[in-house]
């Protein structure tokens, strides 16, 4: 029964095409992703406004927002697409090396800082327009990581995709909270 379950978790973990991939191997990837997503996650919770940071969630509540502003409910989605990109992220990680494997990487681990200075731009610092602008690079970035995954490695690709679905969705909100508020005083 053990065996079955760290077999199932290699092939969630490696893609097909890799060179042999050793157990150190696979718990390195684990380690790097999963430690580059939790410091994201969590240097962006610290800014993020939620009802335990009390200045920055006052601040949220007193903006103008869109229609489509989505409850706070929705934003437990973070839990699932940080879950997706560690895998993708440790797929990329134990694939063959290649340009396109960099060029991944790269993108991926600049998820990892965009996710965190957006929200920084935008609730810590104030600064909406900055944040939107960021929120476009941030889109542009994640495309390019599905993009470039997607030459090393389809899975990775689709659990990312989620990933830069949302991350579209949040951009056109950031933009919006930035239009609706421009100019009034806080």
């Amino acid at each position: 029964m053990q065996q079955a379950l760290v077999e199932r978790a290699r092939g969630a973990l490696v893609p097909r095409q890799a060179r042999p991939v050793g157990d150190a191997d696979i718990a390195t990837a684990l380690a790097v992703c999963g430690g580059a997503v939790l410091a994201s996650g969590l240097l962006s919770a610290r800014w993020s406004p939620s009802p335990t940071q009390g200045r920055i969630r006052r601040d949220y509540e007193r903006l103008e927002k869109p229609p489509f502003n989505p409850p706070d409910s929705a934003f437990a989605i973070w839990g699932p697409l940080y879950a997706a990109l560690t895998v993708s992220g440790a797929r990329i990680w134990n694939a063959p090396r290649s340009r396109a494997r960099t060029r991944a990487l790269a993108h991926w681990f600049g998820i990892q800082g965009l996710n965190a200075f957006w929200l920084w731009l935008g609730f810590g610092r104030r600064l909406r327009g900055a944040a939107t602008a960021e929120a476009a690079i941030t889109l542009v970035n994640a495309a390019a990581y599905v993009e470039e995954a997607r030459k090393v490695d389809r899975p990775a690709a689709w659990l990312a995709a989620p990933y830069a679905a949302w991350i579209g969705f949040a951009a056109l909100l950031t933009e919006e909270l930035w239009r609706r508020n421009r100019g009034r005083v806080e």
